[in-house]
């Protein structure tokens, strides 16, 4: 078994790409849930539009980058607004309902074969990175090499070095806010709305401002897998996004400012770690054939470490980092 080969994997995929994307995510999901008590279950949306308004914009309209970075962040805004003005001063799981129904509608509109033209329906998009590369300063530098270890190239180089400066930001305005009187209220908010709201506090002012903070943080995630991989496809953007997501929320620990970042990585590295360990068993012959082919390996990552979080859960529900209070969530 080669194991060098296994760890070079493992040690990457806790600095990569998706591990930035997948923390964006949950950080703006961390906003929701740890901080507000909201239930999301359409976090995919919010990468889905700010990865396509990049993509929309350049590739279809030959429109500026930056132009599209705008409007990915503003239809992440408008999407915000459009999910919580009918549900927010409802009770929570009406949020869940319409959210997650919402991320699989947005999915399904840029899968259409009537919008091809403009979304390349299940084919996506691509070509709307060349200018983010063009000024990338690391061109020609050969990237990093750590003892044959870690090995990226300049073009990984320059999107580890964007990402987790958005990651860095991120937590910097969350701890920030979090720490405000601001911050305060939505924590409030969580624990008992009906006491904020006696107190004179707009209650579904402060939800929407959450929801629309959340949902800029995570479109952040899906402008990095987006230019990460050059191209966009709408299936990426798939419901199971929202709940790695929440997994990564539940692991680092809710309400937590660098819990999403720890729970990103130890959740990717538990998956490329399993994967590649099962992957070379099986190409070494050290497991029967019987048993395991290596068409199932995918699979059988997701249910050991599945298993594992379940566990995790039942001896301790509040995660690595996080406080068992602040998952008690009364859903009102």
């Amino acid at each position: 078994m080669n194991w060098h080969s296994i760890f070079s994997v493992t040690l990457e995929a806790i600095i990569g790409s998706t591990t930035i994307a997948y923390a964006l995510a949950a950080i703006g999901l961390n906003v929701h849930f740890g901080y507000t008590g909201l239930l999301n279950f359409g976090q995919s949306a919010f990468l889905g539009v700010g990865a396509y308004g990049i993509a929309i914009t350049v590739s279809t309209f030959n429109l500026p980058f930056f132009l599209g970075v705008a409007i990915g962040l503003a239809a992440a805004v408008v999407l915000a607004l459009l999910l919580g003005i009918p549900t927010l001063r409802l009770r929570a799981d009406y949020l869940a309902i319409v959210t997650i129904a919402a991320a699989e509608i947005i999915r399904l509109i840029y899968r259409s074969t009537d919008l091809r033209k403009w979304t390349g329906a299940s084919d996506g998009l691509q070509g709307f990175s060349t200018d983010f590369y063009n000024a990338n300063p690391f061109k020609g530098s050969g990237g990093i090499d750590i003892g044959g270890l870690i090995t990226f190239s300049d073009r990984e180089t320059w999107v580890l070095v964007v990402g987790w400066g958005l990651i860095v930001l991120s937590c910097l305005v969350v701890w920030l806010l979090m720490k405000s009187p601001w911050g305060r209220v939505l924590k409030a908010i969580r624990e008992d709305e009906d006491a904020v709201r006696s107190l004179g506090k707009n209650v579904f002012s402060y939800k929407m401002q959450s929801l629309v903070l959340g949902g800029i943080i995570g479109s952040l995630g899906g402008f990095v897998f987006a230019l990460d991989r050059a191209a966009v496809q709408p299936d990426t953007f798939g419901t199971e996004f929202t709940f790695f997501a929440y997994t990564i929320v539940i692991l680092g620990g809710a309400a937590r400012v660098f819990g999403p970042v720890i729970g990103a990585a130890i959740f990717w590295v538990l998956l490329v770690f399993v994967d590649s360990v099962i992957s070379e068993a099986i190409n070494h012959q050290d497991v029967p054939s019987w048993l395991i082919t290596t068409t199932q390996a995918g699979s059988v990552r997701y249910v050991l470490v599945g298993i594992g979080l379940i566990l995790m859960l039942i001896y301790r529900p509040q995660g690595i980092f996080g406080d068992k209070r602040e998952v008690m969530l009364d859903v009102r």
